[in-house]
């Protein structure tokens, strides 16, 4: 009976939270009739690669594509800087619902819920609780920069859903090697007689090959073959995998618990540096199998030159590569929705996808306009400002392995960049952010409700304040709904919704 109950709750959870999810990103996701920002690159290129196999040439304008006007692609090859799988995945959509912009859009609707999914499950299992992981199910799946994303066929919502996917994995991984490391001390402490508290001698088991933690690298190397910012989450989620190997091992009692946890990270290590390599060259599959692919046959055209050591096509997709990361060093141009990094976790400068007015719609009004913006939601982003500083006291001063594993996602997601503040980059790849914001926000709202000292019993004052907060954030969600949709509103009412000068 409490098994059944158990398993009711937890589908009762996965269920509200996907579908909220679903409702706020399937919702007249066909809308706006037009290619919105970058779209007019990853749908175009997406419908190329799935149809003749490698991205070709558009001519005429943007909005001949999203009319059904196919017939501006032609069979010369177009030059572009990031790798192929998200673009891929847009073309499934395309080859299920055709050229549209829900085809273009539906694969990012459905791993933006997945992800949402993802999310409430391991926050259900780091704070224990079903309950908690449904709020930060709920939150990310009103969060606006998720929402906006996952409506968009871009290729952040696609990088942040491997990503999501592989520290789901290495959650899992981390379960059974604990399971196993407290067997093993429990049977050596019977072994050579020791109390339950006493340190064991040695290193803790050798645990042999662990799946989990084999399939959550090969996982990151799908990342790294949707943008290469993939490496970020990959090196610091696997240095969080060895220092959780680290703590569970001297929590269990062996002597040399550092030793132990870095001789088993040596084959990680390699595992790392063999796997993502080839699933990313895996990626590059339709490049090598097109022969109008760009740079395909550099190498053969430019004789001793690049790599000779290579076959000619790997040294051609090497000089490729190269092109790509001197296109990225030299990404400097202004453009008037660049934000500085520095200003991300506030939402400073928000990206906007569309504005347009619109004269066939009656929206009341005598000025009906469309317009999507990237916000993120301002009362999940400005707390969870605060709750980072919270996180990383706790994090320094009590070496609290619960805050770094809610925060590395978070800092992964976000301090790679504050190198790169003088280029042209933009708010919505805080896209990567969000799902690990919300551990965070949730992870505090427990830490309030549940303090420790209480031993898991709610604390009235914490409790009344998270439940205030979970009904606004609620009520702010459907207040920016239009914004992030692009749905028909008055002029004025979306002059309502630009709280900042900047996010005009």
């Amino acid at each position: 009976m409490i098994e059944f109950v158990w398993r009711w709750r937890v589908a009762l959870m996965a269920s509200i939270v996907g579908v909220v999810a679903a409702i706020m990103r399937f919702g007249s996701l066909g809308y706006p009739q037009a290619l919105v920002f970058d779209e007019v690159f990853y749908a175009r290129g997406a419908y190329s690669l799935v149809t003749m196999g490698y991205e070709g040439e558009w001519g005429g304008e943007n909005q001949d594509f999203a009319n059904g006007d196919l017939s501006q692609l032609s069979a010369e090859a177009d030059y572009v800087v990031h790798p192929n799988l998200g673009k891929l995945m847009i073309g499934w959509g395309i080859q299920m619902f055709g050229p549209t912009p829900y085809g273009w859009r539906f694969m990012a609707a459905v791993v933006g819920v997945a992800t949402v999914i993802m999310i409430a499950f391991i926050a259900r299992h780091l704070l224990r609780s079903t309950l908690w992981g449904g709020v930060a199910g709920l939150f990310l799946a009103v969060e606006g920069e998720h929402v906006v994303l996952s409506r968009t066929a871009l290729l952040d919502i696609f990088l942040t859903f491997f990503i999501v996917a592989a520290m789901g994995l290495l959650v899992i991984d981390r379960t059974s090697a604990h399971r196993r490391l407290l067997a093993a001390a429990a049977f050596d402490r019977e072994r050579l007689g020791l109390g339950p508290g006493s340190l064991i001698p040695g290193q803790g088991p050798n645990l042999g090959i662990r799946w989990w933690r084999l399939a959550a690298i090969a996982t990151f190397g799908l990342s790294v073959s949707v943008k290469w910012n993939g490496l970020y989450f990959a090196a610091a989620f696997l240095v969080l995998s060895v220092i959780w190997d680290w703590y569970d091992r001297k929590k269990c009692g062996w002597e040399n618990w550092f030793a132990g946890g870095f001789v088993r990270a040596i084959p990680a290590f390699f595992a790392t540096i063999i796997v993502v390599p080839l699933v990313y060259l895996a990626s590059w599959i339709p490049w090598f199998r097109s022969e109008n692919s760009w740079g395909r046959h550099w190498a053969e055209n430019n004789p001793g030159e690049g790599l000779t050591w290579l076959p000619d096509s790997l040294n051609s997709l090497v000089h490729y590569h190269e092109q790509m990361l001197e296109f990225h060093r030299g990404l400097d141009s202004p453009h008037n929705y660049e934000s500085n990094p520095w200003g991300w976790p506030l939402q400073i400068r928000p990206t906007a996808f569309y504005f347009e007015d619109v004269t066939d719609v009656d929206c009341g009004a005598e000025r009906c306009i469309s317009a999507i913006h990237g916000i993120g939601h301002p009362l999940i982003w400005w707390v969870g400002a605060a709750v980072l500083l919270y996180a990383l006291w706790r994090i320094f001063r009590h070496r609290d392995m619960l805050a770094l594993t809610v925060t590395t996602g978070y800092l992964a997601a976000w301090l790679p960049w504050l190198p790169f503040a003088h280029r042209t980059i933009f708010t919505f790849y805080t896209v990567t952010m969000a799902p690990f914001l919300v551990l965070m926000v949730v992870w505090a709202m427990k830490r309030l409700a549940q303090p420790d000292h209480r031993r898991g019993k709610w604390w009235k004052p914490g409790a009344i304040i998270c439940a205030v907060y979970i009904g606004l954030v609620l009520i702010l969600a459907g207040f920016f709904y239009p914004v992030w949709t692009g749905e028909p509103i008055p002029f004025e009412y979306w002059q309502m919704h630009m709280w900042l000068p900047s996010w005009v």
